[in-house]
């Protein structure tokens, strides 16, 4: 995505999350606006970021609002730091290290409320299985919503799409078949995301519904159950196995993807069993 505007230095990606994000300089900032008017592709690729990040905002906002929780405080916390020191000064034999009081303070304080769900939404993480829900429902509606070209190989060259994917992931794969389920496999792409390629397939029911399924080796969280994910207006659904995470995105209703992304977790795990 390095291209050289004329008199400017190339638009990288860093300039591209600046601008959504409202940091960028004002020269800096019209000269990637300017970009975005002369390459479409991009522009509806950075659209899509833009709102996944106002909805999460929104989502977030009231949560920021809510006033420190008093286990947190950071007052509180060094009172009782120094209320221990001074104990375990008294009582040497029993004395707790401050470093592992303090990760258990973050242990039970923040792992208790974050996760993949907080309240109903994601608690904002940069990789792992959150950051797969946020690609994959990035990949949906940039390609999902295709009418024109939404995948490089269509269902007569599963195989071929199959082998591709798999070497340039360096994992095998697997394309689940949904066709019990009322849903026809539409073809497959290699994307791009924060964290190197993913394989993305589209399916299609009978009302030209669509779904998607994003595949891409993960660094951590390798092996996770079903997560919900809720952010921006799809239902979605992630997990991990084996160091392989699969993202499933759609417009359809939860209790009608839930059963699809199941389906397909299973018919993934019986074909690369072993």
């Amino acid at each position: 995505m390095n291209v050289d505007p004329p008199d400017a230095r190339p638009i990288l990606e860093e300039d591209l999350h600046a601008y959504v994000d409202g940091v960028l300089d004002p020269r800096r900032h019209d000269q990637v606006r300017e970009y975005l008017r002369q390459h479409a592709d991009v522009a509806h690729e950075v659209e899509a970021h833009a709102r996944h990040r106002r909805a999460l905002r929104e989502a977030l906002a009231p949560i920021a609002e809510e006033p420190l929780p008093p286990g947190l405080n950071l007052a509180r916390m060094v009172a009782e730091h120094d209320r221990q020191e001074a104990q375990a000064r008294r009582e040497p034999a029993r004395r707790w290290p401050w470093g592992m009081a303090a990760a258990l303070v973050l242990a039970l304080g923040v792992g208790g409320g974050a996760g993949w769900s907080l309240r109903g939404v994601q608690a904002p993480e940069g990789s792992g299985i959150f950051a797969l829900g946020r690609e994959a429902a990035r990949g949906y509606d940039i390609y999902a919503s295709d009418a024109t070209r939404p995948v490089e190989m269509g269902p007569s060259q599963r195989a071929e799409l199959v082998s591709w994917v798999s070497s340039r992931l360096g994992r095998q794969v697997a394309i689940p078949d949904l066709a019990a389920a009322g849903y026809g496999f539409v073809g497959g792409r290699l994307v791009m995301t924060e964290h190197g390629p993913a394989g993305l397939f589209i399916y299609q029911d009978a009302q030209a519904t669509r779904l998607s399924l994003m595949v891409r080796p993960m660094a951590v969280d390798q092996d996770t159950p079903t997560m919900r994910r809720i952010d921006g207006p799809h239902t979605g659904y992630a997990w991990a196995d084996r160091g392989l995470g699969y993202g499933v995105v759609g417009a359809n209703e939860a209790r009608v993807l839930h059963p699809l992304a199941d389906e397909m977790r299973r018919q993934i795990g019986e074909e690369l069993k072993g």
